[in-house]
């Protein structure tokens, strides 16, 4: 696809991989295959290839209207078209730069301004959060608290850091706990680096990225400390978190100090999944209830490549996970996707509900904060993070 990049962003970073990402397209459709919301609503500005050309317009220097960011905001960033375009265009880094130049074009209504920095300034900050929590508990909204349980002291031979999270720190501890129960049970030791807090996704997708760029820059501090000091491995168990973390590169790209800092921290980042299948444990108890349905987020199939992993994984500590059709579609969290777009979130948790408890499962098994308090809302079977399952066992 041809595209001649305008103004300003045309001698920017951001403007070379947008130039570069158009170049390889080919507008052929393919990626409209597998979009979640171009499957609800069959109307080409909700698939890849429409956004790409609204994407194009808006670089190009054409006006841009509430139209182009309607159906960008649409867009559930999950990836998933990548998976089937032959060209292998990176959409979400020509979605992240578009998102950006639209928002600095169109003027957001107020209450989509004010929700938005409501959304940005309270789901961040784990002490507005926990009584959020607790409220939604309440009313049946969130999913009932679980014990942390002990975190095992003493050494180990190797050492990693741990992301403790915004949200999930005060929503669901108990996901860290299992984690530093399960590496430890291999000899690992997971300490949350002082320093490091929220990874900055939300302010990045919700029009505020110079608040994002300074989060992860106090992130790549605490972090390459921790690696210098010792630290093998970053490892993050959300995969939300994750995605946005190996994007830091693009985010950065302007800042020379960060880039190469930022490349190193995302060379040493981890899933769970991946050490544990390094390291595997020994299941010292048959699973209570093997009968499993595993949910892969979007932002662990499609960015890591790690479709499977935990399925794999569970499946050797005893479990019978059931198969899930169409495991590639979104489940409709997204981030603060839920909150801004629930109808569209609501239809896709309901399509994806039904292809996890197909095979009467006992739990539902999940790799995301976000998509662990989406299912979980109206789910007629529990919802839990796949490392509890671990844990179980072990």
């Amino acid at each position: 696809m041809r595209a001649q990049i305008a103004g300003s962003l045309a001698k920017t970073a951001a403007g070379a991989t947008a130039q570069a990402v158009l170049s390889a397209c080919v507008h052929c459709g393919m990626c409209n295959a597998t979009c979640p919301t171009y499957a609800l609503t069959g109307d080409e500005a909700d698939g890849p290839r429409g956004r790409i050309y609204l994407i194009k317009e808006a670089m190009e220097g054409n006006r841009v209207t509430r139209h182009t960011q309607k159906h960008l905001d649409r867009c559930l960033a999950c990836r998933a078209c990548e998976t089937t375009c032959p060209s292998g265009v990176q959409y979400h880094r020509l979605f992240d730069v578009g998102r950006t130049v639209v928002a600095q074009n169109v003027q957001r209504r107020w209450w989509d301004r004010l929700r938005r920095w409501v959304i940005r300034n309270t789901v961040t900050r784990p002490a507005f959060v926990a009584p959020l929590i607790v409220a939604a508990r309440l009313f049946g909204m969130a999913p009932a608290r679980v014990v942390v349980g002990n975190r095992p002291s003493g050494t180990r031979t190797r050492r990693m850091t741990l992301l403790k999270g915004c949200v999930q720190s005060a929503a669901a501890a108990h996901f860290n706990a299992a984690t530093v129960r399960v590496l430890a049970s291999v000899d690992i030791k997971l300490i949350e680096t002082p320093g490091v807090g929220c990874c900055g996704a939300l302010h990045a997708h919700l029009d505020d990225p110079a608040t994002a760029r300074r989060l992860a820059r106090r992130n790549i501090d605490a972090w390459i400390a921790a690696l210098e000091g010792g630290d093998e491995a970053v490892i993050v168990n959300a995969s939300g978190c994750a995605a946005f973390i190996r994007d830091y590169p693009d985010l950065l790209a302007e800042e020379i100090d960060y880039t190469a800092k930022a490349r190193r921290v995302v060379e040493h980042l981890r899933d769970p999944s991946e050490i544990i299948r390094q390291n595997p444990p020994t299941a010292m108890r048959t699973p209570q209830h093997r009968r499993i349905a595993v949910h892969d987020p979007c932002t662990l199939r499609n960015g890591p490549g790690l479709a499977g992993a935990v399925e794999n994984l569970l499946t050797n500590l005893g479990y019978a996970p059931q198969p899930v059709a169409n495991p590639h579609m979104c489940c409709g969290s997204a981030g603060a996707y839920s909150l801004l777009q629930p109808d569209l979130a609501g239809r896709l948790r309901a399509e994806k509900l039904a292809a996890l408890t197909a095979g009467a499962p006992t739990a539902i098994y999940t790799a995301n904060i976000g998509c662990w308090l989406h299912l979980a809302q109206t789910s007629s079977v529990p919802v839990r993070h796949w490392i509890e399952a671990v844990d179980d066992v072990i």
